[in-house]
């Protein structure tokens, strides 16, 4: 069980970073957080990938006031994601075609869900973004919706500033990842326990352990609240 724990956390963490570089080479604009990191990359020497990273990292060190404790899955998900987008930039190529550009955005999104619902199905701890979310959540007594949109326009205002790239990719990210989401957990066979998650990502939040069900099994009874809004690395 561990081991295919461990295969889907590690997939669905290098998928994830593949579906960003897909959205980044498709120019179409991203999700809130990669508009931060593209506007950081574009005024610093560093790769996309380690402004990923460098952005864990210093997310992770707000954790400490909250009091949330990493998994393994969390700091996994700083150094595999940063590693595979920084990969798959440098193996994609900008296609000229607009019709190409929108078919990758496209199959970026959607492969943004699966590897999220792989993420999620690991059950080993939330991504750094997310387990800021959830502390905000529990020692504020605000709502899951209040902090994350506060988070999100905040990233993304910030990094349009810098120059990152938003566009309709962003609008398409927002509306489709969670319903995308929901989906694949239905019909994958791999779904949370939890009452409630955030809207996805590697990030996306698990208030319990998920577990990975057999080929065909049904879904479970318990309700799964999706968010519209993007999802992060």
């Amino acid at each position: 069980m561990l081991a295919r724990r461990l295969i889907a956390l590690f997939a669905g963490l290098w998928l994830y970073g593949f579906s960003m570089a897909m959205m980044i080479t498709a120019g179409l604009g991203l999700d809130p957080w990669d508009v931060f990191h593209q506007g950081v990359a574009s005024r610093t020497p560093l790769s996309f990938g380690a402004v990923t990273a460098l952005t864990g990292v210093l997310v992770l060190a707000l954790w400490i006031p909250i009091r949330q404790k990493p998994g393994f899955g969390t700091v996994a998900n700083v150094v595999v994601i940063a590693v595979s987008v920084d990969t798959s930039l440098a193996l994609l190529e900008p296609a000229d075609s607009l019709v190409v550009r929108i078919a990758v955005m496209l199959g970026g999104v959607v492969l943004n869900a699966l590897a999220t619902v792989l993420y999620i199905g690991a059950g080993m701890g939330p991504g750094p973004r997310d387990g800021l979310m959830t502390g905000l959540v529990a020692r504020t007594g605000l709502s899951v919706r209040v902090i994350r949109t506060s988070i999100e326009v905040t990233v993304l205002a910030s990094g349009w500033l810098l120059g990152g790239t938003v566009g309709v990719g962003t609008v398409v990210y927002a509306l489709g990842i969670g319903p995308l989401i929901q989906l694949m957990m239905r019909f994958g066979g791999i779904y949370p326990t939890a009452r409630k998650t955030s809207s996805a990502g590697p990030d996306t939040a698990i208030v319990e352990s998920p577990e990975i069900g057999p080929p065909g099994a049904g879904a479970p009874s318990g309700e799964v609240e999706s968010n519209s809004a993007s999802t992060v690395p």
